[in-house]
């Protein structure tokens, strides 16, 4: 029996893939959030199995979940299940370790599929998500990224790109205000980007965020 965590934030997509779950006599459903970081610490409570994970969350993006993951639980299955919206979150969640991604405008058929193959411990990658590693593999320099910024800079810039001040991203990250402040300058000077609607622009186009 695999133990597994759902964290999507669309609460009524969440439903649906709970029940798809619940219908694998091998998975066992243990924990669900939209959130982030929640997500975050529902996995480090119940150390799941397999995580069906967004890349676009609030709090705390599926990526640098991923990141974080791949260092702490370097054996717990991913499956990516997001839009997608742009080849470098593909890049990124494989780099990070994913063992599946699937798109959203895939089949139910598909993500059915991905599922039992990543629960069994294989991988699997949805059609849609093969052309994208196909482009990358053609394409690799044309890729619109945050690289340049560390893995806590693309924390704090996401946060930064959801309305939170420099006290609300220390309370959330637990780090100082002055710490907060410190990274958030370094995002600034890094991307040249002086005003809050610019660096939101840039986490949108990372794919750090979504649009609302």
């Amino acid at each position: 029996m695999k133990r597994i965590v759902v964290i999507e934030d669309q609460k009524i997509l969440r439903e649906f893939i709970k029940v798809m779950v619940q219908n694998f006599p091998m998975l066992e459903l243990v924990g669900d959030t939209g959130d982030g970081l929640e997500g975050y610490n529902l996995i480090k409570e119940h150390k799941p199995d397999m995580i069906i994970l967004d890349v676009v969350l609030p709090g705390l993006n599926g990526i640098s979940m991923l990141k974080r993951l791949s260092k702490e639980m370097p054996d717990v299955l991913v499956l990516g299940f997001s839009s997608f919206s742009n080849r470098s979150q593909v890049r990124q969640m494989i780099e990070a370790g994913a063992n599946g991604l699937v798109q959203k405008t895939e089949s139910l058929q598909v993500l059915e599929t991905a599922i039992k193959m990543v629960a069994e411990g294989q991988t699997y990658f949805s059609p849609n998500i093969s052309i994208m590693m196909r482009d990358l593999m053609l394409n690799p320099s044309q890729v619109e990224t945050a690289d340049d910024l560390t893995f806590r800079e693309r924390e704090i810039l996401q946060l930064i790109a959801e309305s939170n001040s420099n006290k609300e991203i220390a309370e959330k990250l637990g780090i100082s205000v002055k710490t907060a402040e410190t990274h958030r300058n370094r995002i600034i000077n890094k991307l040249n980007i002086h005003d809050a609607p610019g660096l939101t622009r840039y986490a949108i186009a990372s794919g750090l965020v979504g649009v609302n």
